[in-house]
């Protein structure tokens, strides 16, 4: 869509202060300088906003503004464009006599830009972590936004996504049966949701947090341009939030990248019971993705409206408890295993040391003192690791319980688990020579697991052995792997 004629001279003179022509959408055009950018909303009414006057464009800037800055430093303000000797300026402090308002922010590189990032195959392990630790702390920021009705909101957001498709063009045959399965899944999620937004996890958040719209800000990831012009479409479930990215990124980068965002969001900040609502969340950010790319005639249409499909019905789930002594490799294989289990994007690993260090309020990596090791600090772990199993499963996620997992009575209570939500359930347990485990924990390095040689030496005298779980030797990463996966199968189709 052109910027709007009456438009024309302010355009103009921002295209001659940035050296080039404006990237535009539909409803802003940002223009680029050599150190800073202004983005102008153009004068245009659309089924959604309705941009036509120069106070809601002003009002909508600002708000943007509001929104933006806390998180991403490079928004600066918003200036009045203004006539003044013979020409055209800029003046951050005007308002009377202005002919529209403009938001200035500082240049960011164009290899930033994590579109960019992901499109050159620069999105590492360290930096998905680092993105998703940026989301959590965005999100306890907000306040919970309380009175909403969450069932009523969603049911209008599956609605409104069903008329958009019909209206893009996509097979109605296949809209129609997208939003039959969309509004069943809603009704099965209807408590769920009632009790999420009772216990604040709905928040005025940041409602388009795709892979677009994060890049790198003095080193590290932010969040930048969300949604301002609609208050009730961004008033929503964090998980909802989180789930345009991690359908991005299963859809645009891989599985893998996507599970792990979601296990290190979950490792910091806790909400393990958001899995419930994957399947649907992911599905309109799919269907959203559908109709957008069909709407301006961009290519893939038709796949983002097959995983919207697809995510509606999700493989069942299975519960994979991965024991062992310290340093078998638990983790590095719950991790490799983790993205091609059970629904998307893969199970969710509840990872005994990070759990640990999210009951003490530190990160993963951080070292606790000996006193977060006692006996009363491990049963409250051991009670968090199989509470968070049962809420998993029982939603119908895939986990993977990572723990020594020592005490046989563990290993009982995951086994009851499983059965209680009527899930598969496979033990491994990881098997290696303690030269081999001394040399793997004395290389660790920026790991959740404190453990050192002596705790090793100390858990090796008691060894309880597989017992009636399957012995994986753990020597070669790559054969255990192999092994267990054929396991998994055997498993599946048991």
């Amino acid at each position: 869509m052109a910027i709007p004629a009456c438009q024309s001279e302010v355009a103009a003179f921002l295209e001659r202060l940035a050296g080039s022509k404006p990237r535009e959408t539909h409803i802003s055009a940002v223009f680029l300088g050599a150190h800073e950018a202004w983005k102008l909303k153009k004068a245009v009414r659309l089924s959604f906003l309705d941009f036509t006057t120069l106070d809601e464009r002003e009002r909508k800037l600002r708000r943007e503004l509001e929104l933006n800055r806390p998180a991403a430093g490079f928004y600066r303000d918003v200036a009045a464009v203004v006539r003044r000797d013979g020409g055209l300026a800029l003046d951050p402090d005007a308002r009377d006599g202005a002919l529209d308002f403009v938001l200035r922010m500082a240049r960011v590189p164009e290899g930033d830009f994590f579109e960019v990032i992901a499109a050159e195959g620069r999105l590492t392990p360290e930096l998905l972590l680092a993105t998703a630790d940026t989301i959590v702390a965005y999100h306890a920021a907000l306040a919970p936004v309380r009175g909403t009705d969450p069932v009523a909101a969603m049911r209008e957001v599956i609605t409104g996504n069903a008329v958009a498709a019909h209206a893009a063009g996509l097979d109605a045959a296949q809209v129609d049966r997208w939003a039959e399965a969309a509004l069943a899944r809603l009704a099965a999620l209807a408590p769920w949701l009632v009790e999420r937004a009772r216990c604040g996890f709905v928040r005025r958040a940041h409602g388009d947090l795709h892979l677009g719209n994060l890049c790198l800000w003095e080193g590290r990831p932010v969040p930048f341009d969300a949604l301002e012009f609609d208050e009730a479409m961004a008033t929503i479930d964090l998980a909802y939030d989180l789930g345009f990215l991690l359908m991005d990124l299963d859809r645009r980068t891989g599985r893998a990248d996507a599970n792990l965002v979601l296990n290190r969001t979950v490792a910091r900040g806790g909400d393990d019971a958001l899995v419930a609502g994957l399947p649907l969340f992911l599905s309109l950010r799919a269907m959203i993705r559908a109709h957008v790319r069909r709407a301006s005639r961009a290519d893939g249409a038709e796949a983002y409206l097959r995983a919207a499909q697809d995510y509606l019905a999700p493989p069942p789930p299975l519960l994979l408890a991965i024991g062992g002594l310290q340093g078998t490799g638990k983790s590095t294989l719950a991790r490799l295993l983790a993205p091609a289990l059970g629904p998307a994007p893969g199970a969710l690993v509840l990872r005994s040391d990070e759990i640990r260090k999210r009951l003490h309020g530190v990160a993963p990596e951080q070292k606790l003192p000996e006193s977060a090791y006692s006996a009363q600090a491990n049963a409250a772990l051991n009670a968090e690791l199989l509470a968070a199993t049962g809420r998993c499963v029982a939603a119908g996620h895939a986990v993977v319980a990572d723990a020594t997992f020592l005490d046989p009575a563990q290993r009982t209570a995951l086994a009851e688990t499983a059965a209680r939500a009527g899930v598969r359930f496979l033990g491994i347990w990881l098997e290696a020579e303690l030269p081999v485990l001394e040399a793997r924990i004395l290389a660790r390095h920026g790991d959740a697991s404190d453990a050192d040689v002596a705790v090793l030496r100390a858990a090796a005298a008691h060894d309880p052995g597989a017992g009636d779980w399957l012995a994986v030797p753990a020597d070669d990463g790559a054969v255990a792997k192999a092994r267990i996966e054929a396991a998994i199968e055997a498993v599946k189709a048991a």
